[in-house]
């Protein structure tokens, strides 16, 4: 089982090539997770070439939230007080 920051997580590891341990999947999952910091590896494919090795991998999807500037603040709207909320809500699009 490849762990991700201390989590069992099961993923699709592919291993094309050559036969490599489960120590040293786990080395190019560290890898790949220490330069995405934050995020959740989806998949790897591990391809071993001689001595080269190519990684590719798909990571989880970052959630997007929308940031709103509404007379000098600039934040989520989820963190607005009822008068701005409604401020918003009231306000003109103007195309």
């Amino acid at each position: 089982m490849i762990l991700q920051k201390g989590l069992r997580h099961r993923m699709n590891i592919e291993v094309k090539g050559a036969k490599i341990s489960e120590k040293e999947k786990q080395a190019y999952v560290d890898h790949i997770l220490k330069k995405n910091p934050g995020r959740t590896l989806k998949s790897l494919t591990i391809e071993v070439d001689g001595g080269y090795v190519n990684l590719r991998y798909n990571l989880e999807p970052i959630p997007f939230e929308r940031i709103r500037r509404i007379t000098g603040y600039l934040s989520e709207v989820k963190h607005w007080n009822n008068a701005k909320q409604h401020e918003l809500k009231d306000r003109l699009v103007h195309h």
